[in-house]
């Protein structure tokens, strides 16, 4: 039965907790990148305010937009914020500090970008799991346009300076004050390209079948859990769909959803979060034995699971909620439009719908705030 948020508490607002972590609701602000860090890469004292806003507005978690590991071939967009090197750092405590002043824990999202990448301020080249060019076109909000290039096929040696590139910048994010880290290895980005079968050619143990496209991904966790303290957060995050592919789905269902869950498991995840299936998700994220992906991620791993799409509709998420489709919800674009939506969902109060507007022509933080002040 779908609970009425007028009338009834809704579960989005009972307290929950994430490894160490004890949050006062179960709402999540979901990565969105903003471009909008200096073109070094440093995080802004605007950074710093748009994030403190979504803790200021009751959201239980804030996790951050993407953020680039390494100074070679990591970085996805101009203007995105950085975790590559010292100097990153610092920009970022003040986030992080006023995030926490505000209330709230906070994740960085690690990310590689790989092949979809459209904007590196390093001036190197896209690599990728095969030479593989991605589908689909850059992002205009995100400043690009046209095809995206064909990447380079990555050698072993790559391959272990993405591993020590997530790990040192999940260094640097216990430095800067965060929780913990989300490793993104969803929505087309590096890690996903090695999960997915028509990016991942190869023919060594990264390649072939999904116990091999998903070792990337596993072998990072475990990294990063080695050399992290018991109380630093790590979750990942996965998708079958991709920012440049809508329709893409696991080949192999059911019985690969599985072996991918196993794994990030066993490489010590504290939770995992599933991308955005669509936005009427109890439908888009079904699977076809009738269970939903994130159903079968948190029988598989026993973890929490974060579930991701449309979460904004109050009861949509109190179904997903109720039914046991996940453990808590990470809201995208619902939270750009209203960065008080926890506090506006405890008092019943109506939401500002999302417009496009938002993010034209950029998907800045000030073109967001600008649209707001207009409504």
């Amino acid at each position: 039965m779908t609970t009425n948020p007028t009338q009834t508490r809704h579960p989005a607002l009972s307290t929950t907790h994430l490894g160490t972590l004890e949050l006062t609701n179960r709402l999540a602000v979901a990565p969105m990148t903003r471009v909008s860090a200096a073109p070094d890469g440093t995080p802004t004292a605007a950074m710093a305010d748009y994030y403190a806003d979504f803790a200021r507005g009751g959201f239980g978690l804030v996790i951050t937009e993407g953020v680039y590991t390494d100074t070679t071939h990591s970085q996805g967009y101009l203007n995105q914020p950085g975790l590559a090197v010292e100097g990153h750092v610092t920009g970022w405590r003040q986030v992080t500090g006023a995030v926490h002043a505000a209330g709230a824990p906070i994740v960085a999202q690690l990310m590689h970008a790989g092949a979809l990448s459209q904007g590196n301020s390093y001036g190197v080249g896209t690599i990728a799991p095969s030479a593989v060019r991605p589908r689909g076109a850059m992002l205009e909000e995100y400043g690009g346009s046209g095809p995206w290039p064909t990447p380079r096929e990555m050698t072993h040696d790559d391959i272990e300076a993405v591993v020590a590139g997530f790990v040192a910048a999940a260094e640097r994010a216990r430095v800067a004050g965060f929780d913990g880290v989300e490793v993104h290895a969803a929505n087309g980005y590096l890690l996903d390209q090695f999960l997915t079968a028509y990016t991942n050619c190869r023919a060594d143990g990264y390649g072939g079948g999904v116990q091999n496209r998903i070792r990337l991904t596993a072998q990072i966790l475990a990294a990063i859990r080695a050399r992290a303290r018991v109380d630093f957060l790590i979750g990942v995050r996965i998708s079958q769909t991709k920012v440049n592919d809508f329709g893409y789905r696991w080949p192999g269902g059911i019985a690969e959803a599985e072996v991918i869950f196993g794994a990030l498991r066993d490489a010590g995840a504290d939770y995992v979060h599933i991308a955005s299936e669509g936005r009427d998700f109890i439908e888009t994220a079904r699977l076809a034995d009738g269970r939903t992906i994130t159903a079968v991620a948190r029988e598989v791993t026993g973890l929490p699971v974060m579930a991701n799409g449309g979460m904004h509709d109050h009861a949509q998420a109190a179904d997903v909620l109720d039914g046991g489709h996940a453990d808590l919800l990470s809201v995208g674009r619902g939270a750009l439009a209203n960065p008080d939506l926890p506090q506006r969902l405890s008092a019943g109060e109506a939401l500002t719908a999302f417009d496009h507007g938002m993010l034209s022509p950029m998907a800045t933080i000030a073109n967001a705030r600008a649209w707001r002040a207009a409504r």
